[in-house]
């Protein structure tokens, strides 16, 4: 059960491993864009792809969907960024539901984990298998592996190392619940935990009072997606890249220093933030010397 690329790889795993997928569960196809055409979640494509069953419910406690699933007769379900699933779903297989985690639990619960490991800064993360029950995230954890977060990494370049070590813990995981060698751990719940809510639009806006490092991590955290953003003279800025100077200055927090041909900096709390590529609304996205020989700041 699964919806974006990042479920995609522990979904090839499994099938490359020789385990038997008897169905894959995804979101309905919704209408996207200017020309609302339809389009099909990454998981949906690999699953037609390679003529696996395929369901889309639009409501996980319909009685004639928890029906079909339970026709299916699967002895596990996986769950990767998935939806909430009821209790009827997820208890559902003799040997119930293992979800995987973009992050080191009990640590960045929620939607957004590897956004906002590195927006906080981290130099580590990790992906866990846990067993699902009612509480987001909460389950016993089964198995872990952690990684660096590089100084040069941003959320999709972590997004595809997290994928790739995560889809073989999940391959991992299925064994050792087949070998009966894998014990439960309760979450630990004796530490302070940080959390990874949903990232929307406004917490996206770069909010120059910051520090630069801070700036600087919420620029790496948001690239390429959703993307962090600001406003300059009206106009909408989206910033994919950053770099950073920790020094004294005069200037009110936001201003843009530039020389209009090769360096743009914007004045923040304790330095200045060097913008290296960057969006202007409506135009592609292009790195600072190529977009200052048409824009002037």
């Amino acid at each position: 059960m699964g919806t974006p690329e990042f479920a995609v790889y522990p979904l090839k795993a499994l099938l490359d491993s020789g385990k038997q997928i008897v169905a894959v569960v995804t979101v309905p196809d919704k209408p996207v864009g200017r020309g609302q055409k339809v389009r099909f979640s990454p998981v949906k494509e690999f699953a037609l792809e390679n003529k696996l069953p395929l369901l889309q419910p639009t409501n996980l406690k319909d009685d004639a969907f928890i029906e079909t699933l339970r026709a299916f007769g699967a002895d596990l379900q996986i769950v990767v960024a998935f939806r909430m699933l009821p209790e009827a779903v997820w208890n559902m297989p003799r040997l119930g539901t293992v979800n995987l985690h973009a992050s080191l639990l009990p640590q960045y619960r929620g939607a957004a984990p590897i956004n906002r490991a590195i927006i906080d800064g981290e130099t580590r993360t990790g992906v866990t298998t846990f067993r699902l029950k009612h509480e987001i995230d909460t389950g016993d954890i089964l198995l872990q592996q952690s990684v660096d977060i590089l100084p040069t990494d941003n959320a999709g370049s972590l997004h595809d190392k997290l994928a790739a070590i995560g889809s073989k813990l999940v391959v991992e995981t299925v064994e050792a619940i087949e070998n009966n060698s894998v014990q439960p751990v309760v979450q630990p719940t004796d530490c302070m935990l940080k959390s990874a809510p949903k990232i929307f639009k406004d917490d996206c806006r770069l909010d120059f009072s910051k520090t630069c490092l801070q700036l600087h991590n919420t620029v790496r955290g948001l690239a390429p997606y959703p993307t962090a953003w600001f406003e300059y003279n009206g106009l909408l800025i989206k910033v994919f890249e950053t770099d950073y100077e920790q020094t004294d200055h005069s200037f009110e927090f936001g201003r843009i220093v530039s020389d209009n041909k090769t360096y743009a900096k914007v004045a923040v709390a304790d330095g200045f933030l060097y913008l290296k590529n960057l969006q202007l609304a409506g135009k592609r996205r292009m790195n600072i010397g190529d977009l200052l020989l048409g824009h002037k700041f």
